[in-house]
């Protein structure tokens, strides 16, 4: 690590100065990189997403993300996210692929050099509230930059040909920085063209944005989430490099997470192995929901530790409700 980092480090942190702190540790970072230092360099990003700033990608600060036509709503929110894949319980195959995923778009100066494509547009599909948009945040933590969420509802206009237009706007903003960008419930934007009930427009949509999404080499990492894929506009597959399928979590699976998500308080005398059979067939929001509730029930009762009553009544509101 050269010398004039350090100065500007604890220059930045002495004048608290942002700003200058993470041009000094970004350039850390992109020499232990070149280093092949590569795990340093992970650990290093991680600490600076977590860290809660939003652009940990460039050293000059990003302007506002894009407008409505009238200039209402923002077309995106940038996020600094703050999950980690390690406290995601997915399945081993899964895991590894985020994983091995994450290194690989730190390789892409590489990959570029050899002339090798990069997988750079990711389709997330499985049912709600098993993971998509919370791995979404964990890829973006792991690689140390914002998370640019596209808010489709403003996306999509009621304007003549605006939706297209909002879409590159996005694009474009996309470009200006690495983020990693998420298209969360993507079925509402890329729904077949041959669904009858669909409007021209719309259609006229899902061929712009295969004609966008076909062109982008910018230094995003794109990602769209669907909980529909049935409803998908068949060429829209082929446009992703990778599909990565989201499942309902196994009882083990719950046991896990419900183990992670209760490990920071007491819950002497719970039956965790219980409590996870109760949840079967029900996906991971239901279990994060269900630890939250329980240690909300504890707090509130006035009890120091998460009671096997409390789980009790957390486990009938959970499992009482739709998902």
């Amino acid at each position: 690590m050269a010398g004039r980092h350090l100065k500007t480090l604890f220059r930045a942190f002495h004048t608290r100065d942002e700003l200058a702190f993470r041009r000094a540790a970004l350039e850390i970072i992109e020499e232990e990189q070149a280093k092949q230092h590569h795990a340093l360099a992970r650990d290093l990003q991680k600490l600076l997403a977590v860290g809660g700033a939003v652009d940990t990608s460039s050293t000059v600060i990003l302007p506002e993300p894009p407008k409505d036509r009238e200039g209402e709503w923002p077309l995106a929110e940038v996020r600094a996210p703050d999950r980690l894949i390690e406290d995601l319980v997915l399945a081993p195959e899964l895991a590894n692929t985020l994983s091995e995923l994450t290194e690989e778009v730190r390789r892409w100066p590489d990959l570029d050099a050899a002339g090798i494509p990069r997988r750079q547009k990711m389709l997330l599909q499985g049912p709600a509230g098993c993971g998509k948009t919370t791995a979404a945040e964990a890829i973006a933590t792991e690689l140390g930059r914002p998370l640019l969420l596209v808010r489709l509802d403003a996306v999509v206009s009621s304007y003549l040909g605006e939706t297209a237009s909002n879409l590159r706007r996005v694009l474009d903003y996309a470009n200006q920085a690495q983020f990693v960008v998420l298209f969360d419930e993507f079925d509402s934007l890329g729904r077949s063209r041959e669904d009858s009930s669909e409007h021209g427009e719309m259609k006229r949509v899902v061929t712009a944005f295969l004609q966008m999404i076909d062109t982008y080499k910018g230094p995003s990492l794109i990602l769209a989430a669907t909980n529909h894929p049935g409803l998908l506009d068949s060429a829209l597959w082929r446009r992703f490099d990778e599909v990565l399928n989201f499942r309902l979590p196994t009882v083990h699976e719950v046991r896990r997470l419900l183990r992670l998500r209760l490990r920071s308080v007491p819950h002497r005398g719970v039956d965790i192995d219980k409590t996870a059979s109760a949840l079967k067939g029900l996906p991971h929001a239901a279990t994060e929901k269900l630890a939250a509730d329980a240690r909300r029930m504890a707090l509130l009762r006035g009890h120091t530790e998460v009671l096997p009553s409390d789980m009790t009544d957390a486990v009938a509101a959970v499992t009482s409700r739709p998902w």
